[in-house]
């Protein structure tokens, strides 16, 4: 009976340790079991969402950050290729400039060079002409002279009504000529008329 005993005692103690406790029994095992099944669905879990995600937004963050470097050189490229630009243009402009001075200048000589040699031209056309005009007076005074003395001989042989011999007309010419030139006197002049009265 005493091992009854025992295991009545046993018994009756369970009973009041469960009375006591209100039926709420803390077991371990189903606590070990519990977290093992949710170190296992984490696990999962990590492997087939978690893991994948983590690598997307790495990859997505590496591209955003390359995004924003290549942003960043593009916007330091672009300033030296505008302050390059700018540069260039200025020295287009400036070359434009230089060569449009140049070309008036040019311009401006040649213009200048042009206008002297037709001064010059028309200088010696102005002394040829000056020179045919002499030579053509001197020849039209002469012919004229010589026309005059014809006359003036023609008209002194009806004077004296005598016949004039070469000798003695060309005599008479030279003197007439002679004593224009000495005197001055012109062909239009009383030279012409002397002859004739």
């Amino acid at each position: 009976m005493a091992i009854v005993d025992a295991g009545q005692a046993a018994q009756a103690v369970r009973l009041q340790a469960d009375a006591a406790t209100g039926g709420l029994t803390i077991n371990l095992f189903w606590i070990i079991v519990a977290a093992l099944n949710f170190i296992v669905f984490f696990a999962v879990l990590y492997l087939i969402v978690l893991k994948p995600i983590g690598v997307t937004l790495r990859e997505r963050r590496a591209r955003i950050e390359q995004g924003i470097h290549d942003a960043d050189q593009a916007r330091i490229e672009r300033a030296a290729g505008e302050a390059a630009a700018v540069t260039e243009l200025n020295a287009a402009r400036r070359e434009a400039r230089e060569l449009l001075e140049r070309a008036q200048r040019l311009a401006q000589e040649s213009s200048a060079a042009e206008v002297a040699a037709t001064r010059e031209e028309l200088a010696r056309m102005r002394e040829r002409a000056s020179a045919e005009i002499e030579a053509e007076k001197v020849r039209a005074i002469a012919a004229l002279r010589a026309d005059v003395a014809t006359l003036a001989l023609d008209a002194a042989g009806r004077v004296v009504r005598e016949t004039m011999s070469s000798d003695r007309q060309r005599r008479l010419v030279e003197e007439f000529l002679a004593e224009s030139a000495v005197g001055g006197t012109s062909v239009g002049g009383p030279a012409s008329d002397e002859p004739a009265s």
